[in-house]
């Protein structure tokens, strides 16, 4: 009347958490939530040229996105030479740049200290 069903072993019917559920998604993009600040910042400069005079070393930009493109390889020697190729691009958004002053900075034990700052007429 009783009908027993005996399971098999679980090592021979699973494999391994890492085949049986894959994650969904990179953990280098936790956590997944909005940034604090819309406007991002600097964090490193390129080292200074004295020679040369004063000129703008840094430009923010933001990554809008990527696509892919298709153009001709221009690569002598590879089977490819001269035959389209898709490549995958990144899409930079540049937002136009207004000066609205300059700070000077002195160089002290515990890293650069702001002198002066001087705003531009309008």
């Amino acid at each position: 009347q009783f009908l027993y069903l005996i399971a098999p072993p679980t090592s021979a019917t699973m494999s391994h958490r890492k085949f049986e559920q894959p994650r969904h998604g990179n953990l280098g993009f936790l956590p997944r939530k909005r940034c604090r600040h819309v406007r991002g910042r600097i964090r490193a400069f390129p080292k200074d040229d004295e020679a040369q005079k004063p000129h703008l070393t840094a430009f923010m930009a933001y990554k809008a996105g990527m696509t892919l493109i298709v153009r001709d390889l221009e690569r002598p020697g590879s089977k490819m030479h001269k035959k389209e190729i898709c490549e995958p691009v990144t899409i930079v958004d540049c937002p136009e740049i207004c000066v609205v002053g300059l700070v000077g900075y002195k160089p002290t034990v515990r890293g650069l200290r702001a002198v002066s700052t001087v705003w531009a007429h309008e």
